[in-house]
C-alpha cells in the first residue's frame, strides 16, 4: 500500500507540473516521453497492488468489479505511440542527449552547412568541440564534489529529519543536484559512442530511468512546496523521495557497470571515478526503512488528511446510489470505528449500547456489499440455452461409450 501510496504521489506531482508547463504553451518533447513512460508504468504497478487487495471481486468482470477497465486500459495507454519499451530505450535519450545538451545541437548543424560555407562551418564546429569538452570536465568536476558532500550530508541526516518541512525540501533538492551532475556526465560520456549509440538500448533505457527519476523528483518537491499543510504529506513526500534516488542511483551505477563501445572500460572508470568516487560508499541513497513504510501505509488505510488528499478529484456518487468507488470511500471510516467499538466491547467485557449496535450494524452492512463478486449463472447468450454443451466437452459421451464398449469386447 505504501509503494502505491508514494507512486501515486508521483505521478500527481509530475501530472501537475506538466500541465503547468502544457498551460504556458511549451511543448517539451523529451519531458512529455518522460511522463508517458513513467506514469504509465507506475500506473499499473499501482492498479495491480490495487487488485491484490480488492482480491476476488478485481478479478471476476461485472459492475461490482471497480478495477477491471482500469487495468485493460492501461495497456492501450503503454501502447500508444509507440510501447514503453521504445520510449524508455529510444526516444528520451535519442532526443534528450541532442536537443537538451547546451552545445551539441550547434555543433550537428555545423556538420550539416552547405560545401560553400565550409570554412564557417569548421570554425563553429571547433568552437563548439572545445565547448563540449568543457562542459564534461565541468560536469565531472560537479559530480565528486557533490557526490561527497551528499555522501556526508546523508550519512549525517537523522531518519526523522523529514517531518520539518523546510529541511526536507533543502536535503532533497541537494541530492537531485548532485544526481544532476552525474547524469550529465553520463551523458557526456555517451558521446564517445558515437552513432552505435542508437543501438545500445540497454544503456539508453537506464539513462532513461535515471532521467526520469530526477525529473520527477523535483516535481514532487514542487508539488510539495505547494501542498504544504497536509497531514502526513512530509512522510508521503520522503518516501516517494528516497525511491526516486534510489532508482536514479541505481541505474546510473548498472550503466557505468555496463558501459559499451571501444572506449567502454575507459568510459566506465570515468563514470564510476566521477559518479562514485569513493565506491559503495558514495552510493548512500537506500529504499525507505521499514517505519517510513509503515506510517505511510497506516495513513492511506485509515481515515487521513493522506487519504482524503488522493481522493480529491474521484467522482463520488450521490448517497443511495450504487457506486463501488463512492461506497468503498465512504465505508471506511464507518468500518474503523466499528472496529475500535468491537475491540473495546471485548476488552471491556461488554454488550453495546444503542448508538454501538447502530454503528457495529452499518458497518457489517457496508462490507457485506463490499465483499460480493459478480456472480453469472452463464457467460454467453449462447450458453444459457438448453442443451448447450462446452467445446472442450463435445463428444466426450460418445468417446466414453465406445472405450466401454471396447471394454467390454476384450
Amino acid at each position: 500500500m505504501s509503494l502505491a501510496g508514494s507512486d501515486a504521489l508521483i505521478a500527481i506531482a509530475g501530472t501537475d507540473l506538466m500541465n503547468a508547463i502544457v498551460d504556458n504553451h511549451e511543448a517539451p518533447m523529451v519531458i512529455s516521453s518522460v511522463m508517458k513512460q513513467n506514469c504509465t508504468e507506475r500506473g499499473r504497478r499501482i492498479v495491480e497492488r490495487g487488485m491484490d487487495v480488492a482480491a476476488g471481486s478485481a478479478i471476476c468482470r461485472g459492475d461490482k468489479n471497480y478495477l477491471a477497465n482500469a487495468y485493460m486500459s492501461l495497456p492501450i495507454a503503454i501502447t500508444v505511440e509507440g510501447a514503453n519499451i521504445m520510449t524508455r530505450s529510444f526516444q528520451i535519450i535519442g532526443q534528450g542527449l541532442t536537443r537538451c545538451h547546451p552545445h551539441m545541437l550547434e555543433l550537428i548543424q555545423s556538420l550539416q552547412m552547405p560545401a560553400e560555407k565550409e570554412k564557417e562551418a569548421i570554425e563553429i564546429f571547433t568552437k563548439q568541440f572545445y565547448k563540449v569538452v568543457g562542459h564534461g570536465l565541468t560536469n565531472f568536476g560537479a559530480s565528486i564534489t557533490r557526490g561527497l558532500g551528499s555522501t556526508v550530508s546523508t550519512a549525517l541526516r537523522s531518519k526523522t529529519a523529514y517531518k520539518d518541512g523546510n529541511k526536507l525540501v533543502d536535503y532533497h533538492e541537494k541530492q537531485l543536484l548532485r544526481l544532476s551532475a552525474n547524469f550529465a556526465l553520463t551523458a557526456d560520456l555517451c558521446f564517445t559512442l558515437g552513432g552505435r549509440l542508437k543501438f545500445e538500448e540497454l544503456l539508453m533505457g537506464r539513462l532513461a530511468d535515471a532521467m526520469g527519476a530526477i525529473f520527477l523528483g523535483y516535481a514532487t518537491l514542487h508539488h510539495y512546496s505547494r501542498r504544504r499543510g497536509v497531514a502526513g504529506l512530509e512522510a508521503v513526500t520522503e518516501h516517494a523521495m528516497l525511491r526516486l534516488e534510489t532508482e536514479a542511483q541505481n541505474a546510473l551505477k548498472e550503466a557505468a557497470d555496463n558501459f559499451p563501445g571501444p572506449l567502454g572500460s575507459v568510459a566506465s572508470f570515468a563514470m564510476k571515478l566521477g559518479c562514485f568516487p569513493l565506491g559503495n560508499l558514495t552510493r548512500p541513497y537506500a529504499p525507505p526503512s521499514d517505519q517510513l513504510t509503515k506510517e505511510v501505509a497506516r495513513m492511506l488505510t485509515t481515515p487521513s488528511e493522506m487519504r482524503d488528499f488522493f481522493a480529491e478529484g474521484v467522482y463520488m456518487a450521490p448517497e443511495g446510489q450504487v457506486h463501488q468507488v463512492s461506497d468503498l470511500i465512504r465505508a471506511l471510516p464507518v468500518c474503523v470505528e466499528a472496529d475500535k467499538i468491537a475491540s473495546t466491547l471485548r476488552r471491556e467485557k461488554r454488550q453495546p449500547t444503542k448508538d454501538e449496535e447502530e454503528v457495529l450494524a452499518r458497518a457489517d452492512a457496508l462490507r457485506d456489499v463490499l465483499i460480493q463478486v459478480d456472480v453469472f449463472d452463464h457467460l454467453t447468450t449462447e450458453e444459457g440455452k438448453d442443451g448447450y454443451v462446452r467445446p472442450a466437452l463435445a463428444g466426450t459421451e460418445e468417446r466414453l461409450a465406445a472405450m466401454e464398449r471396447k471394454s467390454f469386447a476384450a
